[in-house]
C-alpha cells in the first residue's frame, strides 16, 4: 500500500509496514506508553492495533502515519489524523516511543501532520483527545495553539472521558504566518 510521505526536519512520517510490527508491538506493550490510552496490549492486540490504523488508510483515505527518525532509522511512533466511528471529533494524535519522549518530536510530526489534514483532507478543525492527568500530551498540544474545548466520553473499546484540545483551520493558519 502506497501513500502520502511527509518529511519534517528530523521525522519522516508514511504509512504503516509490516517491518514496523516489532516496534509498533513494543510501543503498546509498554506501560509508560500506554498509561493514558486504555493501558498495555498483548502482541495479538497491538497486531490488531497497527491493522486498525492501517484499515483506515484504505477506508477513510487517512489514518496515523509511522513516525521515522531520521537520523537513525528507527520507527519510533504513530501520529497524525484520526477518526474512527464515533470518536469526538478531526482528530490528529501522537503515540511515541518513551525513548523519544522529550526531544520535541510529537510537535514536529504533529504540526506537519496537522498542516497535511488541513491542506489535503479539507478538515475545518482538528482535536487532540487528551487524558487529564496527561501533561506531557497537554504541554504538546499546548505547543501547537490548541486550547481546551470540551469532556468527551470516547466509544468503546475505549470507554473513557477525556479532554478535548483543539483549534480551527483559521486559527492554525493565523499562527502558523505569525
Amino acid at each position: 500500500m502506497t501513500g502520502p510521505v511527509i518529511e519534517t526536519e528530523r521525522l519522516i512520517l508514511r504509512l504503516p509496514q509490516p517491518s514496523d510490527f516489532e516496534a509498533w508491538a513494543q510501543l503498546n506493550a509498554s506501560e509508560a506508553a500506554q498509561r493514558f490510552l486504555g493501558g498495555p496490549l498483548t502482541r495479538e492486540m497491538a497486531w490488531r492495533n497497527m491493522a486498525t490504523m492501517s484499515g483506515g488508510w484504505l477506508t477513510r483515505g487517512f489514518s496515523m502515519f509511522s513516525v521515522i527518525e531520521k537520523g537513525s532509522g528507527q520507527w519510533i511512533g504513530r501520529l497524525g489524523p484520526w477518526q474512527p466511528e464515533g470518536w469526538p471529533g478531526t482528530e490528529v494524535g501522537w503515540g511515541l516511543s518513551p525513548d523519544a519522549w522529550g526531544k520535541g518530536y510529537a510537535t514536529e510530526g504533529a504540526a506537519a501532520a496537522i498542516d497535511w489534514a488541513f491542506d489535503t483532507l479539507g478538515w475545518d478543525e482538528v482535536i487532540h483527545t487528551i487524558d487529564p492527568m496527561n501533561t506531557p500530551s497537554v504541554a504538546v498540544a499546548k505547543r501547537l495553539g490548541s486550547v481546551l474545548l470540551r469532556r468527551a466520553h470516547l466509544p468503546a473499546p475505549l470507554d473513557f472521558v477525556i479532554d478535548v484540545w483543539g483549534q480551527s483551520r483559521e486559527d492554525w493558519r493565523m499562527r502558523r504566518r505569525a
